[in-house]
């Protein structure tokens, strides 16, 4: 199917915001440098802008312009953190797995009242989030919630250095139009047992609760 001018250019736009050309929180090019680069009307860039607004990459603010969106960036020096291949990207969730299953287990044992509300008001957010970057954000705070509430400043510490670049979308959701109602009921779902587990203050649960969740969160990047 031939892609409209509009879309095409989000495209381009797209692609240099994923890539890191464009960093999180830099503005774009005004609409009439772009009308330049491009070759095309205002209202053609007007729209790829309006895609890119609607897919979650671009924020836009009234008299202001349009400021790029994207997921957090590796630490510098956290290198091996970055899994580039399948076989890596493995790895790290083994990993991780092996680290948030023993943090929710530690969670339902050490929780206190503070650490519950934080939990539910992560849930919460991810509930009520609509675009990726939004997604991101509520969902990481969810799991830095959790690490939190198992009293262990190695746990917290270790998922900082993490970071949320284990529970981005995939890049092809990211450039999506929307995301899929079903698949974030799921997500919301798997987190809500997780949360509940750890109120009960049941380390078994809490721990069954997130490595379910994580092997969820593995088939659903990988299309499965």
């Amino acid at each position: 199917m031939r892609l409209s001018r509009g879309e095409q250019i989000a495209r381009i736009l797209a692609d240099r915001i994923i890539g890191g050309d464009i960093l999180p929180g830099e503005r774009l090019a005004s609409e009439a440098k772009l009308v330049h680069e491009f070759g095309a009307s205002r209202t053609v860039v007007r729209e790829a802008l309006q895609r890119l607004q609607t897919r979650g990459l671009v924020s836009t603010r009234t008299g202001s312009g349009s400021y790029a969106l994207a997921p957090p960036a590796a630490t510098t020096n956290d290198e091996w953190l970055t899994a580039t291949g399948e076989d890596e990207r493995e790895e790290l969730l083994a990993f991780r797995v092996a680290i948030e299953s023993e943090s929710a287990a530690l969670a339902a044992r050490a929780r206190t009242d503070l650490d519950l509300a934080a939990i539910d008001r992560a849930l919460a957010a991810l509930s009520a989030a609509a675009l990726p970057v939004e997604t991101v954000e509520a969902d990481f705070a969810f799991h830095r919630a959790v690490a939190t509430a198992s009293g262990n400043r190695y746990l917290v510490a270790t998922l900082d250095r993490i970071g949320a670049r284990t529970i981005v979308l995939p890049t092809a959701r990211i450039s999506g139009s929307e995301r899929d109602p079903a698949d974030s009921a799921a997500v919301v779902s798997e987190h809500a047992a997780v949360a509940r587990a750890i109120r009960a203050s049941d380390p078994l649960a809490a721990s069954a609760a997130m490595r379910a969740h994580l092997a969820a969160s593995a088939a659903r990047r990988s299309g499965l």
